[in-house]
């Protein structure tokens, strides 16, 4: 064993014993450097010959390098160069006797146990962080109009990751989202209790407290149950907002739901099944979460009970399937129903008390070409094209109604949306979208990253038009986004009953006396700097 593998192995024992001495990721970090030198260690030896029979005698080179192999004991320096044969042949035997492969074999035994004292990883850390700046307007069914000319926010994620072997690993997140200056952007107690709801506790910008909007642990391999089928299984508070086609304009990668009808934060599980074997890019994955619990609290005669008086649990169950995915056309498809659906008892006072009006199905499909044509342009290689469409289809609890209606009642959405490249830069991108919804059209969607509420909920036209710059690498990035919605109906952004859910037309809502609360149209135009890293 040679001087730096020695080192280097007790560098690591040293990493090892004393725990008090620095910091998990200076531990790891330094693990990491021994497990690299320990790598390029075994490189050089399995670049250098195995047959070793040539006579030391006959090398002029000096063989007092660390970078050299010991091939026999060393010679002393007045050691008489006049041997005779006999101490000659021993010598050149004892060469030929060692193995560098046992040497490699050696050093690899070694890396072997170093990469379990680190769990065979890294522990990672990500930063995101994002100023915004937005002007938001509104236009009422009366005509009246409400504003924010700058509306300041900071968003941070802090992202973890820890993976414990090459099949299992660790993935979280935490996060806050505040206005500048304030920890609450609601100014009565009234309107403040559905600010940290858990569907969009990370999403609204209402406190500076650090919260868990993500943290799951991942399982995949490569067979399931003696087959060729590779799968997955994921349990925790899950990714499930920023999902496919809304990532574009958000500049994120996508999360696995469709976010043409969901996109909320929730706990569940997922487990995905690919069968690229038989069709490229085909998978199928199941998804189950929860959205609400009925538990009594901890304090009570009987801890976590279910309460017959209470609303019972929201429940959902969901399948994702793409028939094909090449990485340049897809197609994707979701189905998903969800029960127990709730709405305000009262639209005037948001303080968390409920109704359990029903359930809703949802089933959307979407339609991908990431670039355009076959090599027709570089231009057209670098853009993106992308066609949705969704339904919901309502089903009321006996005895209540969901959307204004006690019959089952449904909704369709369309969306449509292109993103190129900038012109101004090589990594620049633009993009132009719009989406339409029917009078009864019902997405779940509240943490959508559009303040003046859900583009995709809307029961009527949305437009949008985005560009995104990178200023430092990949690091720093600006964007200026322009979003106009343009209401047909009311009730876009409420629950799923009649107290907030049901559709209006602006006449009515003006007849009802109630165009002072519902927003006819408006528009977000929105600045960002943000560091990613």
């Amino acid at each position: 064993m040679n001087k730096k593998l020695i080192l280097s192995l007790s560098a690591a024992a040293l990493l090892c014993n004393n725990l008090d001495a620095q910091s998990m990721l200076e531990r790891f970090e330094a693990m990491e450097r021994e497990m690299n030198a320990l790598k390029q260690e075994i490189a050089e030896l399995k670049s250098k010959p195995v047959s070793l029979t040539k006579n030391l005698d006959d090398s002029d080179e000096e063989d007092d390098s660390d970078e050299k192999i010991d091939l026999a004991s060393e010679k002393d320096d007045d050691e008489d160069e006049g041997k005779d044969a006999e101490n000659e042949g021993d010598e050149a035997e004892d060469a030929d006797e060692f193995d560098i492969e046992e040497e490699i074999a050696d050093i690899q035994e070694n890396l072997s146990e170093l990469n379990k004292a680190t769990s065979g990883s890294h522990l990672k850390f990500g930063v995101d962080y994002r100023f915004a700046m937005e002007n938001l307007q509104y236009k009422m069914a009366d005509g009246s109009k409400a504003k924010n000319d700058a509306l300041l926010t900071n968003r941070l994620w802090i992202n973890l990751g820890w993976k414990a072997n090459s099949n299992l690993s660790f993935k979280g997140q935490l996060a806050y989202n505040k206005t500048f200056g304030q920890r609450s952007a609601a100014s009565t107690p009234a309107n403040s209790s559905l600010e940290g709801f858990d569907w969009i506790s990370n999403e609204n910008a209402y406190g500076d407290s650090l919260r868990v909007r993500s943290a799951y642990f991942y399982y995949h391999n490569r067979t399931f149950l003696g087959t060729d089928i590779p799968w997955t299984f994921s349990i925790g508070r899950r990714p499930s907002t920023g999902g496919k086609l809304i990532n574009l304009r958000d500049d994120d990668t996508a999360t696995s739901p469709l976010a043409h009808a969901i996109n909320v934060e929730f706990d569940g599980l997922s487990s995905k099944f690919s069968f690229d074997e038989w069709v490229k890019g085909m998978y199928v994955k199941l998804c189950a979460g929860r959205g609400q619990s009925n538990a009594a609290p901890r304090f009570n005669n009987t801890p976590y009970s279910q309460d017959e008086s209470a609303n019972p649990s929201i429940d959902m169950l969901g399948l994702i399937f793409s028939p094909y995915d090449d990485k340049q056309y897809s197609v994707t498809t979701q189905y998903y129903y969800a029960n127990n659906l709730i709405d305000l008892i009262n639209p005037n006072d948001q303080t968390g008390g409920f109704n359990t009006v029903g359930g809703i199905h949802s089933a959307s499909a979407n339609f991908t070409a990431k670039g355009i044509g076959n090599g027709w342009s570089d231009f057209l290689d670098e853009s993106t094209f992308f066609v949705s469409a969704a339904m919901s289809k309502t089903d009321p609890k006996a005895g209540d109604s969901m959307l204004g209606s006690t019959k089952s009642e449904t909704g369709t959405s369309y969306w449509i949306g292109t993103q190129f490249p900038s012109l101004l830069s090589e990594d620049g991108k633009m993009g132009f979208e719009y989406n339409h919804g029917s009078k009864y059209w019902r997405s779940i969607t509240y943490g959508e990253d559009t303040n003046i509420g859900s583009k995709i909920a809307a029961r009527g036209n949305a437009y949008e038009a985005y560009f995104t710059e990178y200023l430092v690498d990949e690091i720093l990035s600006l964007q200026l986004r322009y979003t106009y919605i343009d209401y047909d109906y009311s009730g876009s952004n409420g629950f799923f009953g009649s107290t907030t859910g049901t559709p209006m037309t602006m006449d009515a809502a003006r007849t009802a006396g109630q165009g002072g609360a519902v927003v006819d149209k408006a528009q977000d135009i929105r600045l960002y700097l943000r560091y990613k890293y």
